[in-house]
C-alpha cells in the first residue's frame, strides 16, 4: 500500500514525499488507517519498523484538520522513556511536518530549563516529552493538559522497565477523559502490564501485532560465535580486520562497567569509540551521538537501555558483544542496522555466561541463527591492554571551614587510643 493511497492532506503527503517514503510498512498499514478514522490504537513494533512515521502522519493529519490555532496549552503529547528517543521524533516531526503549520517542542531534563519553559509559554502545538520535567512544568501551570487531543506513547514496556509509569499514570488522569482523546500506544510486547494500561486509558483500542518472524530485519545478515569470555574482545579485533565495510559499528553489552572497559580496550588499539551511559550529561551525549552519526566515531558502545532512542542510518554492523537476557532486546539491537532498504550484519558471541539466553532468543525470532566456532585465524592477540581508569578521589566533607577526609572505619573488636594516653589506658596523672 502506497501513502498516496491513504486520505491525506497535501501538507502531509508533501512531507512524506520529501523524507522520500512511498510504500507503508506492515505496522504502518495496520495503524494508519485505525487511526485516521479516529480509533485508539496500541500496536507492537520495533525499533527500525516504522512507527514513529506511523503515529506522525495520523497526529499531524488529525491536528490539521481539526482547524485549532497554536496556543501556549499543547494540542497533542507524545510521551517518550529517554531524551534522545524525544531528540530523534522530534526530528522526524520537522522532517515529516515541513509544510505543516504545526510546532513542535521537546520537553526533557539535562538541557536548558528557562528555555524550553519559555518555549511553552510562546504556543506549541505537539510536545514530545519525558516525564519527569513536562510533569515539573504542569505543576508550575507553564502550560495546562486541557486542550490535548490527542496521545502518543512511544516505547510503553520501557516506560515501566526505567521506573516512568507511576509519572506516566499521573499525566494520563490529568487529560481529558479517553472518549475526549484519540490515544495511540506503541510498545516493543503486548505484554499485560501494558494491555493493563491501554484498558484503563484508552477507549477500547484496536490491537495491532506484527508477528515477530515479521519484526526482524529481512536484510540483516546474522551470524553467532561460540567463544569464551576471555576470547570475546581478540575475537572481536580479529573480525574487524576482516570486515572490509565496517563503517559505523553499534556494539550492545549488557552492563555499564562492562561497556566502560570495552570502550576504553577499543581506544587503546587506536579504534575512535565512545561510550553512552546514563551517568553521562546530556549535552555530552548529545554530541557524542552527532560525532557518531558524522562520522567522527566509528564504534558506539552502550547498553540496552542507555542506547534506547539511538537511531542512526548507515549502521554497516551490529555486534551483540554481550548475548541480551531479553529475547526482545535482540531484536530491537539489530533492527538499528540494515534501516531503510539498507544492508547490515549482526554479529553475536555466545560465552560460557551468555550461551543460556540464546534459545530464548532463537524461540522468540522463529528461527536458528546461523553459527561457528571461530578459527585460529579469527583471533587477533596482539593488541594493546588499556590503562586501569584511575580510582574516584576519596570523599571530602567541609567542617569549620576546613575539608575533612572520611577516615577508613577501624576493625571490629580494635580499640583507638587516645592521644598522650599511659600502658593501662588510663589518663596520665598531673
Amino acid at each position: 500500500m502506497k501513502f498516496t493511497e491513504l486520505d491525506l492532506p497535501a501538507e502531509v503527503l508533501k512531507g512524506i514525499e520529501d523524507v522520500g517514503f512511498t510504500d507503508l510498512t506492515p505496522v504502518q498499514e495496520e495503524s494508519i488507517p485505525l487511526a485516521l478514522e479516529g480509533k485508539d490504537v496500541a500496536a507492537q513494533a520495533q525499533t527500525g519498523t516504522g512507527k514513529t512515521a506511523a503515529f506522525l502522519v495520523s497526529l499531524f493529519t488529525r491536528l490539521i484538520k481539526s482547524g485549532r490555532s497554536t496556543s501556549n496549552n499543547p494540542r497533542a503529547l507524545i510521551m517518550a522513556p529517554t531524551r534522545e528517543l524525544v531528540v530523534q521524533i522530534v526530528a522526524d516531526a520537522k522532517g515529516l511536518g515541513t509544510h505543516c503549520p504545526l510546532k513542535v517542542q521537546a520537553i526533557f531534563g539535562g538541557m536548558d530549563y528557562d528555555k524550553q519553559r519559555q518555549a511553552l509559554r510562546e504556543g506549541v502545538d505537539i510536545i514530545v516529552a519525558t516525564p519527569g520535567r513536562l510533569i515539573d512544568y504542569a505543576k508550575q501551570r507553564v502550560f495546562s493538559f486541557d486542550r490535548i487531543e490527542a496521545l502518543v506513547i512511544d516505547e510503553a514496556d520501557r516506560m515501566f522497565d526505567m521506573g516512568f509509569i507511576k509519572d506516566l499514570r499521573y499525566i494520563m488522569r490529568k487529560l481529558p477523559p479517553f472518549e475526549k482523546r484519540q490515544t495511540m500506544l506503541f510498545s516493543a510486547t503486548l505484554s499485560h502490564r501494558v494491555m493493563e494500561l491501554a484498558y484503563e486509558f484508552m477507549n477500547l483500542a484496536e490491537r495491532v501485532k506484527i508477528e515477530p518472524q515479521q519484526v526482524t530485519a529481512e536484510r540483516v545478515e546474522q551470524i553467532l560465535y561460540h567463544a569464551g569470555r576471555r576470547e570475546k574482545f581478540p575475537l572481536l579485533l580479529g573480525l574487524l580486520k576482516k570486515e572490509e565495510n565496517a563503517g559505523r559499528v553499534l556494539v550492545f553489552v549488557n552492563t555499564k562497567r562492562e561497556a566502560e572497559h570495552l570502550t576504553d580496550r577499543l581506544k587503546a588499539n587506536e579504534f575512535k569509540a565512545a561510550v553512552i551511559s546514563g551517568d553521562i550529561p546530556q549535552n555530552k551525549r548529545m554530541r557524542i551521538l552527532s560525532d557518531f552519526k558524522e562520522g567522527k566515531l566509528t564504534f558506539l558502545v552502550a547498553t540496552d537501555v542507555a542506547s534506547r532512542g539511538i537511531h542512526v542510518e548507515a549502521v554497516t554492523h551490529v555486534i551483540n558483544y554481550d548475548l541480551p537476557q531479553d529475547p526482545e532486546d535482540y531484536v530491537h539491537r539489530i533492527g538499528r542496522t540494515a534501516r531503510a532498504g539498507a544492508l547490515g550484519k549482526a554479529i553475536s558471541f555466545a560465552d560460557e555466561d551468555m550461551v543460556f539466553h540464546l534459545p530464548d532468543i532463537e524461540e522468540y525470532i522463529g528461527h536458528k541463527i546461523p553459527s561457528a566456532y571461530p578459527e585460529d585465524e579469527d583471533f587477533c592477540w596482539d593488541y594493546k591492554r588499556s590503562v586501569p581508569r584511575k580510582k574516584a578521589p576519596v570523599p571530602e566533607r567541609v567542617a569549620g571551614g576546613e575539608k575533612i577526609r572520611h577516615r577508613r572505619p577501624h576493625r571490629r573488636g580494635s580499640v583507638q587510643k587516645p592521644k598522650n594516653s599511659s600502658p593501662g589506658g588510663r589518663p596520665p596523672k598531673n
